[in-house]
């Protein structure tokens, strides 16, 4: 006697796609631009959109990072999105966010589809815009909180669509991590993680990487691991930089890239790893020392 089934990630809606994982709705068209656009003109598009009320809806948005990068599987290539999915004319290149990178605020996050990788770029070049609607009940909100133009400049957030005046996303908790000697809870994921980021005391090899958290397991008889690179990106803050983790986080010995669990859906020798002075995700051969470990375990 089979269980029952659970129903499929995405549910068609006729010309849209609701996503159960999330609860956000996308358009099934996954350029409805059909060419590349700057960021100004991204947000210029989607108010279009909403005039015209493309789709049967009039409140479409540019999707924040955290939303768009929901839809990414690492395990899938070209385009980097769940096996089967519904979604037609997948731009595999760069897609663009809501959200505006706190290096340097005049470039902005975007979602490569290709791979999953996740970086910014300068808002005056074109990328693709795959709107959202709808607010996530799952997602927990970017950090950012400011807008800027084109040029990096600060503006005033009210009707700018912009991550910073939106906000979306669910609200960190307060304190958000919780240091326990050691250890760090992080009150938003139930991960623990460890004080000292910097395990290996240098930037090592992936075996080297795995072989250093197996240690750590052994020595402690707790459940050290290597983490996802979805539980990295879980502690950026979109509105810092170097690092970009949350103001007074209690971390120490910060490095600028970490090694991920998460192999590439290109090339299992290549995995995902979190350059967290940007707060971007790469990816990263296993075989070269050019990353660093932080220890993560399951509360």
């Amino acid at each position: 006697m089979t269980g029952p089934v659970d129903p499929p990630r995405f549910a068609v809606r006729d010309e849209v796609v609701e996503d159960r994982a999330t609860g956000l709705v996308w358009p099934r068209l996954a350029q409805p631009a059909e060419t590349g656009l700057s960021w100004p003109e991204a947000f210029d598009f989607v108010a279009a959109m909403n005039r015209d009320k493309r789709f049967g809806f009039f409140d479409w948005r540019l999707p924040n990072r955290r939303e768009l990068y929901s839809l990414v599987d690492h395990a899938e290539r070209e385009p980097a999105l769940p096996s089967g999915h519904p979604f037609e004319h997948v731009w595999a290149g760069k897609c663009w966010t809501a959200t505006t990178s706190a290096r340097d605020h005049a470039y902005a996050w975007w979602v490569q589809f290709s791979g999953g990788r996740m970086f910014f770029g300068r808002k005056a070049d074109d990328a693709v815009v795959w709107p959202v609607r709808g607010i996530s009940g799952t997602l927990w909100a970017t950090g950012q909180t400011g807008c800027f133009d084109v040029n990096g400049r600060p503006v005033d957030c009210a009707g700018t669509g912009q991550d910073g005046a939106l906000r979306l996303g669910r609200a960190w908790p307060e304190p958000r991590f919780e240091p326990r000697g050691g250890q760090v809870l992080d009150r938003m994921t139930g991960l623990i993680w460890r004080r000292n980021t910097d395990l290996a005391g240098g930037m090592v090899d992936f075996d080297a990487a795995r072989h250093a958290v197996a240690a750590l397991a052994g020595e402690t008889g707790l459940a050290w691991r290597l983490p996802a690179i979805m539980e990295l990106e879980s502690l950026t803050d979109c509105s810092r930089a170097d690092p970009a983790l949350p103001q007074g986080h209690p971390f120490e010995a910060v490095r600028e890239a970490y090694w991920s669990a998460t192999d590439s859906g290109y090339d299992p020798t290549w995995s995902f790893c979190c350059y967290l002075h940007k707060g971007a995700v790469g990816v990263g051969f296993k075989e070269k020392a050019e990353f660093h470990v932080w220890a993560v375990r399951s509360a």
